[in-house]
């Protein structure tokens, strides 16, 4: 694990404008002002970040639950169960997928599924899986009225109306805390409310789950705590967080804003949860950093302007990194990063995430153009579909065709998420961003709308979206409502697609086979 500043390839105007960030950043007191909860460093109001900054202490503060969540897991293991199912949407799903597939399940550990689609397929494929008796679900929102967790419960709970099969994840005194109670659910996790969602990877929203599974909770934490130990070092520029986020800052300031991650077996999951993180905390006010997930690097030909890379592990690419390097693109390189520093990586990510707020000049730690899309789906549900909205919206090919240097395509797959579908989206995002030259994102709705839906709205208007849809051929009714897995998921895609027209940004529908035959 690096808990230290490493070496990293840097263009010239780039390394002299971190330089003079560093010095400024000493001088202002930044670290010191950030552990202090200044808020201040973001904005002259304190709102949404006084109450938002706990996970700066969740390292320690959770390494003295790891006994309460042993016992709870023991528990579980000794009522037979052999499986759980997470029922949460962004912030409550993204890490304890992370965990889940770069830990895998350890001795006497449960097989963990994560539910966080509306897509009636997806449902159904997931309750396929399980034998229903000797599943636990887990039921995690923050907020504790997110419509998509909330639905995926009353659809579990009437197959299995028994609170000991149920535990929630949530803050204190939300909706789901009193139904939870009401139900009888084996047990509740009250989160502490001064922590946002994407903030909390270390938290029982990311650890619940890892218990669970069976993963080592003191492995995971005790680097956790080197990291945020290290992240007290009053000059940035020995501080790997604050070194991390002048760098992440800067580089967007000139221009440098599709940061592309290059992965190590065994990390390779964790750019989904950094996706979220630095898109919905920077992308807001024509400002913000794109995340890249998943796409493989290229040849310097097909980057038609720099982009910033972060090669995590030290055999990432290598080769392939150094040509860019030479290429003038800028190159962060953290050598030691592997499976066993993943709560190091995320603490460091948290940090860094807000410095480069403070650089960009926006808040890291509110979404505030998420609401548009929940409300667009809110409007269309309503109306009992409404008009879709699309007439004159302007075919894929038209759309691809206008796509410039500088641009990214990001595709939003409404669409059954499977290994099969995830190769053939890869095949045509890697086809298109060699040959448009453009940053390219794979989103699966409605789960980007909790992650990378802000950036889209809120962030720089250089954004060529493409909605990927189909039928829903099977739907599953979700109980309690007139409403549908079905038309949840088609509302949610029409409200997405409203709220991005209505901000004026370049928008089409396809089916897949569609944008296959566009690759």
């Amino acid at each position: 694990m690096t808990t230290t500043v490493t070496p990293s390839t840097l263009p010239p105007a780039l390394a002299a404008a971190v330089a003079d960030r560093l010095e400024r950043m000493r001088s202002e007191r930044v670290v010191a002002r950030l552990w202090e909860r200044d808020h201040t460093l973001w904005h002259p109001e304190p709102a949404e970040i006084t109450n938002r900054l706990g996970w700066l202490d969740a390292p320690g503060r959770f390494s003295r639950e790891i006994d309460r969540l042993k016992r709870f897991a023991a528990d579980v293991a000794a009522r037979g169960f052999e499986r759980a199912v997470l029922l949460g949407m962004g912030g409550s799903s993204l890490a304890p997928e992370v965990l889940f597939a770069t830990y895998g399940r350890g001795e006497g550990g449960l097989a963990i599924d994560v539910l966080d689609s509306t897509d009636p397929a997806q449902v159904a494929a997931v309750e396929a899986r399980m034998p229903l008796e000797r599943t636990l679900f887990i039921v995690a929102s923050k907020s504790g009225g997110t419509i998509e967790t909330l639905s995926h419960a009353e659809y579990f709970w009437s197959r299995a109306p028994r609170g000991e099969q149920f535990v929630a994840i949530t803050d204190p005194g939300s909706g789901l805390e009193r139904l939870a109670r009401e139900r009888g659910f084996l047990e509740v996790f009250l989160n502490p409310e001064d922590i946002g969602g994407r903030y909390s990877a270390l938290t029982y929203f990311g650890l619940v789950a890892a218990a669970l599974a069976g993963v080592d909770l003191e492995a995971l934490l005790a680097p956790a705590r080197a990291m945020a130990d290290a992240c007290r070092e009053q000059d940035p520029s020995r501080n790997p967080g604050a070194w991390l986020g002048a760098v992440l800052g800067e580089a967007a300031l000139q221009g440098q804003d599709q940061l592309t991650f290059v992965l190590p077996r065994g990390l390779d999951t964790l750019g989904t949860w950094l996706e979220q993180l630095i898109a919905e905390s920077t992308g807001k006010l024509g400002h913000g950093i794109l995340p890249i997930e998943g796409e493989p690097l290229g040849a310097p030909s097909v980057y038609a302007r720099p982009r910033l890379f972060a090669a995590l592990g030290d055999e990432a690419s290598r080769a392939g990194l150094d040509a860019l390097a030479e290429a003038g693109h800028p190159v962060v390189r953290l050598p030691e990063a592997d499976a066993s520093s993943l709560g190091a990586e995320f603490f460091r990510w948290e940090f860094a995430t807000a410095v480069a707020g403070y650089v960009l000049g926006v808040q890291p730690f509110d979404q505030p153009d998420v609401q548009a899309a929940k409300d667009a789906t809110g409007r269309v549900l309503a109306s009992g579909g409404g008009d879709e909205g699309g007439a004159d919206l302007p075919s894929a090919r038209d759309l691809l065709a206008g796509a410039q240097a500088g641009d990214y395509l990001a595709i939003l797959a409404f669409v059954p998420r499977s290994p099969e579908v995830d190769a053939r989206l890869q095949r045509v995002r890697v086809a298109l961003r060699d040959r448009l030259r453009v940053a390219t994102t794979i989103g699966y709705g409605p789960r980007y709308l909790h992650s990378t839906g802000q950036l889209h709205k809120g962030g720089p208007a250089n954004g060529v979206f493409i909605e990927v849809v189909g039928d829903d051929p099977e739907d599953l009714a979700i109980p309690g409502t007139s409403m549908t897995f079905g038309t949840l998921k088609q509302a949610q895609a029409l409200g997405d697609l409203q709220a991005l027209v209505a901000r004026g940004r370049r928008v089409a529908r396809a089916s897949i086979e569609e944008l296959e035959s566009l690759a």
